[in-house]
């Protein structure tokens, strides 16, 4: 009967709007190639749209630090304000969100996969709670000392010259990847600790503009380079100026970013677009230290080199 069919429409589709992830709308593709994708839109509205599990995913979220603060760029005194998005609310809020974000990046993330977030004393407790809460198994947390910090004009404390970054990996018993030798290599033979030591934003990595919490390339191609094999899919669902992507193309990985600003977007395609360029494509890979020091590795041992920019990769296999 006609009343049985409905029925059964509607349980159908009820089934799907309980079980499978809505279709994405295909105006948040904002840019797509085979190995740089670009979505806009809010990452965790979007990650329940599509069905696809990524190798590592690196997240640079809010550190909800825009308190109206001041620091030095370049000589001058600036507010330390990024943008709407990084006003801080309650503990309760901050918690709320981390939840969210991150339980939405669990569920596309490989069973073997890992995660790394960055942050400050203003949100990585609330976020190594909330791995912690969701299953997440901490590795480490790494200590970024930037060799050339902004300094502190009041005088009245310790200036601030680190950031934190966790890696965990998905699973407590699934055991993850990690490139111990060439962490070893990059380390003068000695084993890779837990700080970092690595400079703050170049000059030259802001050639089509720069994101007020851009990221260098050095320390985005050490993750990458540590915990992914060439051709891995990597998401970033707060991309900004998508430094993630830039680092993973560099190194012949796959990449998928997020983010809800058109200009950050544009700048990210700019960038993208910037590497078409083998002048320049080599040029930013002899400038990033621990790509040379890899490179130097492959050849004494006679390894075959990973995929790079330009050659052939594994297919696209998004599914969008």
């Amino acid at each position: 009967s006609r009343k049985l069919k409905n029925d059964l429409i509607v349980y159908l589709s009820d089934i799907c709007i309980t079980f499978a992830p809505c279709m994405m709308n295909k105006k948040a593709i904002y840019h797509r190639t085979d190995d740089f994708t670009l979505l806009q839109g809010d990452c965790i509205r979007l990650m329940g749209e599509f069905d696809f599990k990524f190798d590592m995913i690196f997240a640079d979220p809010p550190y909800f630090l825009s308190n109206g603060g001041i620091s030095v760029q370049s000589g001058k005194v600036v507010c330390v304000d990024k943008g709407e998005w990084d006003k801080g609310g309650s503990p309760e809020h901050i918690d709320q969100f981390n939840e969210e974000w991150i339980s939405a990046c669990r569920e596309h993330l490989k069973e073997d996969g890992t995660i790394w977030v960055s942050g400050t004393y203003h949100n990585i407790f609330s976020v190594a709670n909330k791995l912690t809460q969701l299953g997440f198994k901490i590795l480490n947390v790494i200590t970024w000392a930037k060799t050339n910090p902004p300094p502190n004009i009041s005088c009245r404390y310790f200036t601030y010259s680190t950031e934190f970054v966790i890696w965990a990996r998905k699973e407590k018993k699934v055991p993850h990847y990690y490139n111990y030798q060439l962490m070893k290599k990059l380390n003068d033979d000695k084993q890779m600790t837990d700080v970092w030591r690595l400079p703050a934003i170049a000059r030259w990595e802001k050639s089509q503009g720069k994101h007020p919490t851009q990221k260098p390339l050095a320390l985005l191609a050490r993750i990458i380079l540590a915990s992914t094999k060439p051709g891995a899919w990597i998401l970033d669902p707060f991309a900004g100026s998508s430094t993630t992507g830039i680092a993973a193309n560099l190194l012949g990985r796959r990449f998928l970013g997020i983010d809800q600003e058109k200009q950050y977007l544009e700048l990210s395609r700019a960038r993208r677009e910037e590497l078409e360029s083998q002048t320049i494509l080599h040029d930013y890979r002899h400038r990033i230290k621990d790509i040379e020091v890899m490179e130097k590795m492959e050849q004494q041992e006679g390894m075959l080199p990973g995929f790079v920019l330009g050659e052939e990769m594994p297919g696209y296999d998004l599914p969008f």
